[in-house]
């Protein structure tokens, strides 16, 4: 039904935005691997609401229970599961959307599908959802970390009208800089840019939306599958089943659409045994596999949907009405979504690893 993504790392997310709980069952992950709870907590912790006073102001601990699947501080090889409680849910404050559509939320498409609807908070539609796919993605994390020397770095490369220039090329940043800001861009001044664009949208009771630019690197060639289950493929559906994603796109995307095969084709060379390219436009992915450059990619997320301005609906009826958006939202998602990219990338990442070592390194 929808809920579980991935082949040989495989996970399956639970819970709703105003339920007793959220979570995740992880399986397929080897066993032996050495876990560190403390950095699923503090994975989680960058996700959180209520971090920042341009995010939504809901006060959640997003406290981390592991209930099976390490032992001793490892890895079994059995099923990891991990819940979160809910504790500061407020579902009254959505009363008012009982009977009414918001305006591009999923609360006309859930009740269209499912006869029913959780209008407490959105229920399963909730961004809450990402709390299971983070801690997987901290666990993914410290897997590829046991075999693997590669670095996943995603950070906001555009809020609205404000754009980091040439955010694909800047240096490769460090998580220190990505977070020592609030909104997560790695250039300080055009951070206060950004902080400033969604504080003026959350005045006004709108919201805005904005890019994020994520690099994958030390990732060796081979991974992914021809046709179907292609690299980029994968990754392009991990990026669009998060919550307020309207668009991917790896390498030089649509623009490359713009240019002549003279011009867009990375010329091979052969460097210290290896063979690199001397331009990444194919983003680190040729004919669907890793060709061992960095993998780039963006990701667009759209305006918050609920918003605190009257706007024109319908009710469940179909009768014409109005709405005001009430409880508490992010006036911009994007900040947050930053360790959400860095959670699904990992678990492509890992999942094709775990594929390619499946199929290619029997011994």
């Amino acid at each position: 039904m929808g809920n579980t993504f991935g082949k040989s790392f495989r996970i399956h997310t639970w819970g709703e935005s105003h339920g007793g709980s959220v979570g995740v069952v992880i399986d397929g992950c080897p066993p032996q691997i050495p876990i560190d709870e403390a950095f699923i907590q503090a994975e989680l912790d960058r996700r959180r609401p209520g971090q920042s006073k341009i995010t939504t102001q809901r006060k959640e601990p997003d406290t981390a229970t592991i209930v099976s699947g390490i032992w001793e501080g490892k890895t079994t090889g059995t099923p990891i599961a991990i819940y979160v409680f809910n504790t500061d849910a407020r579902p009254n404050a959505y009363d008012e959307m009982k009977d009414k559509f918001r305006p591009s939320h999923a609360d006309f498409t859930y009740f269209s599908k499912f006869g029913i609807r959780n209008h407490e908070g959105g229920g399963r539609s909730s961004a809450r959802e990402t709390i299971g796919r983070v801690a997987a993605g901290a666990i993914a994390k410290q897997v590829l970390a046991h075999y693997l020397d590669i670095e996943i770095r995603a950070y906001v490369s555009s809020i609205y009208d404000i754009d980091l220039k040439d955010a694909e090329n800047i240096p490769f940043p460090t998580q220190d800089t990505v977070e020592s800001n609030i909104v997560r861009c790695p250039d300080p001044a055009i951070a206060e840019q950004m902080i400033e664009t969604i504080k003026k949208a959350r005045s006004k009771g709108d919201s805005v939306g904005g890019r994020i630019v994520c690099r994958i690197r030390g990732l060796k060639p081979g991974l992914g599958e021809p046709v179907f289950d292609r690299f980029e493929a994968d990754l392009a559906k991990a990026m669009l089943s998060i919550p307020a994603t309207k668009g991917f796109e790896i390498g030089s995307g649509f623009e490359g659409s713009r240019m002549r095969g003279s011009a867009h084709n990375d010329t091979p060379v052969a460097e210290d045994g290896k063979v690199r390219t001397t331009t990444n436009r194919a983003g680190g992915v040729q004919g669907g596999i890793t060709n061992g450059e960095e993998v780039v990619f963006r990701t667009a997320f759209k305006p918050t949907a609920t918003i605190l301005k009257p706007q024109e609906t319908v009710t469940i009826a179909g009768e014409s009405t109005e709405l005001i958006g009430k409880g508490r939202h992010d006036p911009c998602v994007v900040p947050r979504a930053v360790v959400i990219v860095e959670a699904m990338a990992a678990l492509v990442c890992l999942d094709h690893f775990m594929r390619d070592a499946g199929q290619n390194r029997l011994e």
